[in-house]
């Protein structure tokens, strides 16, 4: 999960290593819950933001959420996260400025207007999407999000969503340093604080 570039399945994981689904399940969820950031180090420089709508064609199941990556200076991605949110409403979209990005990063976004109240704390350029030209970088990792979730998983409900988002943006930001990002991963869910299954299981 730390390391391997292909998606990874609790019924693949149960029958590589001779568990039940069940068990491997939980096992993965907690390897997640441990890939999530620690918030103690907000995107600075210049960060794109993007919200997007994951899942299929019923309405009922579409769930909402939102990107931010920062941008290195050739334009490639340095750092990313991604959270569900529950509308595209400031006071949803704010908490992933909250939680990952500084006030002293330059925010650009498209001209959803939900971002306008926000931009009295944050420092937010506002631009057309021009068809997603304009934000060519997040909406492949967008795009990679949504394909990666899309390709394994049947169903993932509201209550687990975050720690797939987890996963994937753990291994984006450790991407430099991939000899060292399993001896991180242990070290992380070792210092954990500790969870129960009815936490995990909930849903």
């Amino acid at each position: 999960m730390a390391t391997t570039t292909k998606s990874l399945s609790a019924s693949y994981m149960g029958v590589r290593y001779g568990v039940t689904e069940k068990t491997a399940r939980l096992f993965m969820i907690k390897v997640r819950e441990a890939m999530s950031s620690s918030g103690n180090n907000p995107m600075d420089g210049d960060v794109h933001v993007d919200e997007f709508v994951i899942g299929g064609r019923d309405p009922g199941k579409k769930k909402k959420a939102i990107t931010a990556i920062q941008l290195t200076e050739d334009g490639k991605v340095k750092r990313m996260y991604t959270m569900k949110i529950e509308d595209f409403s400031a006071q949803s979209l704010q908490y992933i400025f909250a939680n990952h990005i500084s006030r002293e990063a330059k925010v650009v976004t498209d001209q959803w207007r939900g971002y306008r109240p926000i931009s009295k704390t944050y420092q937010i350029t506002q631009i057309k999407s021009n068809g997603g030209l304009n934000f060519k970088t997040l909406h492949i990792m967008i795009h990679q999000v949504k394909s990666r979730i899309r390709t394994t998983y049947s169903l993932i409900s509201e209550h687990n969503l975050n720690r797939y988002f987890n996963r994937f943006c753990f291994r984006i930001n450790r991407s430099k340093t991939k000899a060292i990002i399993f001896n991180n991963l242990v070290t992380k869910m070792v210092n954990s604080d500790i969870i129960y299954q009815s936490k995990l299981m909930r849903n």
